[in-house]
């Protein structure tokens, strides 16, 4: 069976039951395997673990933004590291029996999917990235959730996929 890893990183490290909550929706996800998540409250980040095939990632990952983006409102999170995006950042890396070019395929299909479901605007970054201006991630954290508004109003941040202005309370997403 092809093993991919993806490790998504969500806004919210002070609130032990929104991180449980989010933890029970990745484990209820069949072909899913949580490896480990942990929370900083001085960042106000949790940091999720797991792996499984794409296809099973893909329902994680879309059951995690389901579960996250009522209960993460990036107008009043506050920590010392600012966010994009309610769920901040998915990447997804090949560890068995798959390549890179599978998990930028992967990326990109949930990309569209966050985009289309929950009306996030979506960057995508590093290998999954056609525009090399957007490859670095710190590029397209530059001016956090708050700045988003001006940033995307240039042509030249237009999201890869979804609407051109921030989600109001969930900001936008980078996936790659």
């Amino acid at each position: 069976m092809p093993i991919i890893e993806t490790i998504p990183n969500v806004s919210e490290g002070r609130r032990p039951e929104v991180v449980e909550q989010l933890v029970a929706a990745v484990r209820a996800t069949p072909r899913v395997r949580l490896l480990d998540y942990s929370s900083d409250p001085s960042h106000n980040r949790s940091v999720l673990t797991m792996v499984g095939d794409g296809l099973s990632l893909k329902q994680a990952i879309l059951t995690l933004y389901e579960t996250a983006l009522p209960l993460i409102d990036l107008r009043t999170q506050r920590g010392e590291h600012p966010p994009v995006g309610a769920v901040d950042v998915v990447p997804f890396v090949p560890i068995e029996g798959v390549t890179m070019a599978d998990c930028v395929a992967l990326a990109r299909d949930v990309a569209e999917a966050v985009a289309v479901r929950f009306g996030i605007p979506v960057y995508l970054y590093e290998e999954a990235s056609a525009n090399p201006a957007r490859r670095n991630l710190e590029d397209i954290r530059r001016g956090q959730f708050e700045g988003l508004p001006e940033k995307m109003s240039s042509p030249e941040w237009t999201p890869d996929f979804g609407p051109s202005q921030r989600h109001e309370t969930a900001g936008a997403s980078v996936i790659g």
